[in-house]
């Protein structure tokens, strides 16, 4: 026989109907006005589902429609801390996040029993050890910034802090880890959110990132300032200057920090309004052409006195980094230095759709700047920092192998921090008070415990840096080459990065084309005095549309 009340009312009538005993025995005492409260409050938010509109589901199941959403909101923790494998990278694994806790803690970071990777599944990758190994003494090392056209280059840790503005990243964050840069003597970025008094406090070096707003440089948002950018740039605090063409996490898009959020502090920071909606473009307004944006590096490192002055991008269309490349030769300028962000890099709030599926990796971003700077023979006058996803030391070492000359990190750093990985950076709620502005939670973030972290993970990782690199029977990191690392393609067949990769030769492009499919079907026709597609991709464009 069917029921007179469908199954999905039964606990809102449970709530109703205790409600009225419990009101009943309510004079006896006992556990009946606990029980009174709590189903009058629960009775309660039922009538308020039957009466709204919003949600079907609540409409329909009456108080215990909430459960989906507690579920909800409590699925990434299980899944996080019960359900995920230690090995299971979404978006970092609990080894990942481990080491750098250990590293930071300066705790015990030794594993036992034998590791948990496949050691014969599909792109399991190594390095081959050497029969005599290297005695290495010191672990702090170095790369020379600062080609021909710069008067004050600099000398980097191969491992720093990659971009993180203050607005992004609170205050006692920013404090920490710059204190924690300059105790290790490492680099901070301070992303495209400009200097804030925060990233000077403790004097830690700094790399200033100038995005599309030109934030701390700017007249107003997006309007450049040479007298405001030459007041901070020549700061000695400030070691090099870094042009944020693109993002990883979200190249081509620009941002704005709603009216409401533009605080006195960040407002004086970035150089904008109060009050007012902060926007960051999509592009820059400087420079228009690849000639454009050499044109504009040199002016910046005119007015920083010097300075070792670059830019930051993820690769795209290929055509484009191709021009920047030949505009180096048509106006015989040289940027420092290249920063190349991987798609896989993290933001603090990106559309998925740009987080998952625009940019190029950092893999294949890297090696197409490498294998393009060596084929113009211009590799030896500028250095490549590459950032995305990089953790451990095995990381920096693959990473280097395959061109770079420095590795960034942003996660990693902010996981020496206290991250937990919530993901709840966009919210303003974060836990741990890393990327939240509200102060009764970044106040929580003690900024002298977290620095020494900061400084410990930092110096953790290139001893072990240095172990690998002299169990290779090499002397420093920058000698490590793609042959150096193997990768496991499938059950029968290994290969080394070197001849899985194809790699330009030395002057190759300056007399010809390489090898390389991506050469072949772009070099020629990019052009330096144009961002624009070559003439077959575009008429190819327009046949698509007629």
């Amino acid at each position: 026989m069917k029921s007179l009340l469908p199954s999905r009312y039964w606990m809102f009538s449970a709530c109703i109907v205790l409600f009225v005993l419990s009101a009943v025995l309510l004079k006896t005492g006992g556990i009946w006005p606990w029980i009174f409260l709590a189903t009058g409050l629960l009775s309660a938010v039922g009538i308020r589902d039957l009466i709204q509109t919003r949600h079907a589901l609540r409409r329909n199941f009456p108080v215990s429609g909430h459960s989906r959403y507690l579920m909800e909101a409590i699925r990434p923790m299980l899944r996080q801390y019960v359900v995920e494998g230690d090995t299971d990278e979404v978006p970092f694994s609990r080894d990942q996040r481990a080491i750098v806790y250990q590293r930071a803690k300066q705790q015990q970071e030794t594993r036992p029993f034998g590791s948990e990777l496949a050691f014969y599944g599909d792109n399991y990758e190594w390095i081959n050890h050497s029969i005599l190994p290297s005695v290495i003494a010191d672990h702090d090392f170095r790369v020379p910034i600062g080609g021909a056209q710069c008067t004050k280059p600099y000398s980097a840790s191969v491992f720093n802090i990659s971009a993180m503005s203050f607005g992004s990243l609170s205050p006692n964050a920013i404090l920490a880890l710059n204190k924690g840069a300059r105790l290790g003597n490492f680099y901070h970025d301070t992303g495209e959110g400009s200097l804030s008094k925060y990233h000077r406090e403790h004097g830690g070096d700094i790399v200033w990132e100038l995005g599309t707003g030109y934030f701390g440089a700017c007249e107003r948002a997006g309007v450049f300032s040479e007298a405001k950018f030459t007041e901070r740039a020549q700061l000695d605090q400030v070691k090099m200057i870094e042009i944020k063409l693109s993002q990883g996490a979200k190249p081509g898009h620009g941002g704005i920090l709603p009216g409401a959020k533009v605080s006195a502090e960040i407002a004086e920071t970035r150089g904008v309004a109060q009050g007012e909606d902060c926007i960051s473009p999509s592009r820059h307004a400087e420079f228009e052409t690849p000639e454009g944006l050499l044109h504009f590096v040199d002016r910046l490192r005119k007015l920083s006195a010097g300075k070792p002055t670059g830019f930051k991008l993820a690769i795209g269309h290929p055509w484009e980094w191709f021009g920047i490349a030949k505009a180096m030769l048509t106006t015989g300028i040289r940027p420092d230095f290249i920063v190349v962000d991987g798609g896989e890099g993290g933001t603090g709030a990106a559309p998925m759709e740009f987080i998952d599926h625009v940019g190029v990796p950092m893999r294949e971003g890297l090696m197409l700047v490498h294998n393009t700077l060596v084929g113009l023979n211009l590799r030896q006058d500028i250095r490549i920092g590459a950032a995305g996803k990089i953790i451990t030391a095995f990381d920096i070492a693959r990473t280097m192998a395959l061109g770079a000359d420095w590795c960034n990190a942003a996660r990693g750093f902010m996981f020496a921090l206290g991250c937990i990985q919530s993901q709840t950076c966009h919210t303003d709620r974060c836990p741990t008070g890393v990327t939240t502005q509200d102060p009764s939670r970044w106040r929580a973030l003690d900024v002298p415990d977290k620095a020494e972290r900061v400084k410990n993970f930092h110096d953790n990782t290139l001893r072990a840096l240095r172990e690998m690199i002299a169990a290779a029977g090499l002397d420093h990191p920058g000698q490590l080459g793609p042959e150096h690392i193997l990768c496991r393609v499938s059950g029968s067949e290994i290969r080394s990065l070197g001849s899985l990769h194809a790699f330009v030769k030395p002057g190759e492009l300056l007399g010809g084309l390489p090898q390389h499919a991506v050469f072949q079907q772009f070099w020629a026709d990019a052009r330096a005095d144009s961002f624009m597609p070559p003439k077959g991709v575009a008429e190819l464009r327009w046949s698509k549309l007629l």
